[in-house]
């Protein structure tokens, strides 16, 4: 397998970016794969934890996953409605291989939330693993890494990361 340019990589993961920014969730559901996986370890395990026998923040299937953006777009999800506006920052890409089938990824993120005349912010880095389709890229893992010694003073994660 030829691996994608940092540029083609780049440009796939500002799309994703985009997406979530304008709260088009259901097209940014699109981007992964049948498979996929979204975590969000919590700030105090090793990098390598697994969500087998640790807790996460996130730990969901695409199943999950899809439930979470069915969720996320009723007004019966108090947390997020109104929607909070969001700016995904991504930064530092960078595309490291080829690990079992599928292109490893990494690359630094800033996401602000404001609401309710607060904003939190939540700063890590994105460990991806992608695949390649007939339209272009498409998301089998996505683990978002938080800098941050715990989630005060947001208290939660109720975006999408």
């Amino acid at each position: 397998m030829s691996l994608p340019t940092r540029s083609e990589v780049e440009d796939f993961l500002y799309q994703e970016a985009d997406l979530l920014d304008n709260w088009k969730l259901k097209e940014w559901l699109q981007l992964y794969t049948k498979d996929a996986e979204y975590q969000v370890p919590s700030t105090d395990l090793p990098k390598d934890a697994s969500p087998v026998d640790s807790l996460f923040y996130i730990a969901d299937d695409y199943v999950r996953l899809e439930q979470r953006v069915i969720r996320l777009g009723k007004k019966s999800m108090h947390s997020e409605y109104p929607r909070s506006k969001t700016r995904h920052l991504v930064t530092n890409v960078r595309v490291l291989g080829e690990v079992e089938g599928d292109i490893q990824v990494t690359a630094g993120f800033a996401v602000f939330r404001t609401k309710w005349g607060n904003t939190d912010t939540f700063v890590g880095s994105y460990d991806y693993r992608l695949r390649r389709n007939e339209g272009g890229l498409l998301i089998r893992k996505k683990r978002c890494l938080l800098d941050l010694d715990g989630l005060r003073p947001q208290g939660r994660v109720s975006i999408l990361l």
